[in-house]
């Protein structure tokens, strides 16, 4: 039985399932998919389906990114926010054109049900982006923090690898657990194209919606295996590159 982390998708389907027959996938994995399922690519309507009829067969976990909640809140109202639109928010409406309003409202309720962490028996952390309470974040006073921060990951690439952890100075937030796993900051940011690590922290968001990979890691082993370059399998989409 092997747990899988799988990073940001944001409407890659095509890269999904390639990452998915990579993995071989198991009736007795666990897959933990760290949100930003939409958003980029064309196909983020037919993504959530897939994860939807995914969960039926193995168990999986579904992390909410913030592209989620956009797209949630568009579902639901009909109003478009225009950050969403400008970044991956446009080729998503596009994506649900031909569903029904029963089909809509299956996918809301996938979205309603989406964690904003989840925190497993051996003390690792899942989440989409980060947290700011030195109290850890089952304390996290603004929720929204949890998709949209990311100076956990900031902080964790400055420390200084020799900081012991019973050093005053070592960051609180990275006491509470024993490994943290986010996505949300594209590794690709910081010209890697693979998982990285820094300090407690695995980030696994390796740049789908733009010229990365979506990348699924084991987390016993930190082995992983990616898809191909997604915008590659997009030939005629720009996804949310610039050019």
């Amino acid at each position: 039985m092997r747990t899988i982390v799988i990073g940001d998708i944001h409407g890659g389907l095509k890269a999904l399932v390639q990452l998915l027959n990579k993995l071989e996938v198991k009736d007795d994995d666990n897959l933990i998919f760290m949100g930003d399922y939409v958003d980029g690519w064309s196909e983020s309507a037919q993504v959530v389906q897939l994860l939807m009829d995914l969960s039926k067969k193995i168990n999986c976990v579904f992390i909410r990114g913030n592209h989620d909640v956009w797209c949630e809140e568009w579902l639901k109202t009909g109003e478009v926010n225009q950050t969403w639109y400008v970044h991956g928010g446009k080729e998503t409406m596009a994506s649900y054109n031909g569903f029904t309003k029963e089909e809509k409202e299956e996918q809301i309720a996938f979205f309603e049900n989406l964690k904003f962490y989840y925190l497993d028996n051996q003390n690792r952390l899942f989440l989409h982006a980060g947290f700011t309470s030195m109290h850890g974040v089952e304390k996290e006073v603004h929720k929204p923090t949890l998709y949209f921060d990311r100076t956990l990951w900031e902080m964790a690439l400055a420390i200084d690898n020799n900081l012991k952890i019973d050093s005053y100075f070592y960051p609180n937030r990275l006491k509470h657990y024993h490994e943290i796993y986010i996505g949300h900051t594209p590794t690709t940011n910081f010209k890697c194209d693979i998982p990285m690590n820094a300090v407690n922290i695995w980030n696994v968001d390796t740049g789908a919606a733009f010229k990365g990979r979506i990348s699924g890691m084991d987390i016993e082993t930190k082995t992983f295996l990616q898809s191909d370059p997604v915008y590659i399998l997009y030939p005629n989409e720009k996804g949310r590159n610039k050019d």
